[in-house]
């Protein structure tokens, strides 16, 4: 799949799902001091950037000590999405930790909240079928992180002037418009493996 600037970082924000992750990093940070909490946010965002970051610059190299192909790569990863796709669209039940009374440090705010396996197997995609773009993959996370830091920031705010309802309801049209983006990815993948099949 060819992707541009604008679809890379609508797939990225997608996936990062900063709108889902409104309740996720609310009730995370329900024990840390209302001051403090954008400055968490913001250290988690800049974290999970630098692990997205670093998967784009090892990218190539992991494919190879692993023994993967590109096309692997795009049909695994298309699965990975359709999983957290469905997640989007038919949420668990949510349920809180009791226990966790300290600031939140990596997990689960970075990890796996904005760089789930999902983000990072995007990245790893994106630079191993066009890495002659890399820069624009990096604006295009850039632009990501921003978006994330925008809405989780204002997470409160939002979800006083929108309501919860509302924020589930674009949550779950998000998570329908990643299912198609997934199916797409495993149909090419496929049909590149069949192609592959009848012209070895």
């Amino acid at each position: 799949m060819n992707y541009t600037f604008a679809s890379a970082t609508i797939l990225l924000i997608l996936i990062t799902d900063p709108i889902g992750n409104i309740p996720i990093f609310a009730n995370a940070l329900r024990h840390v001091a209302p001051k403090r909490r954008p400055w968490v946010i913001l250290r988690e965002i800049m974290i999970a950037f630098l692990l997205l970051l670093t998967f784009m610059f090892v990218g190539a190299e992991f494919l190879r000590v692993m023994n993967l192909s590109e096309l692997a790569l795009q049909i695994g990863g298309g699965v990975i999405l359709f999983l957290i796709a469905l997640r989007m669209v038919f949420p668990p039940p949510h349920s809180e930790d009791p226990e966790q009374t300290v600031e939140p440090l990596i997990v689960p705010l970075a990890v796996p909240a904005i760089a789930g396996p999902s983000a990072l197997a995007t990245v790893l995609l994106l630079v191993s079928q066009q890495p002659e773009r890399r820069l624009e993959w990096i604006a295009a996370l850039c632009v990501t992180m921003l978006v994330s830091a925008v809405v989780l920031v204002s997470a409160e705010r939002i979800q006083r002037i929108i309501g919860n309802r509302l924020v589930m309801a674009v949550e779950r049209l998000m998570g329908l418009v990643l299912v198609s983006v997934a199916i797409e990815m495993i149909l090419r993948g496929i049909k590149i493996f069949v192609i592959q099949l009848s012209h070895p």
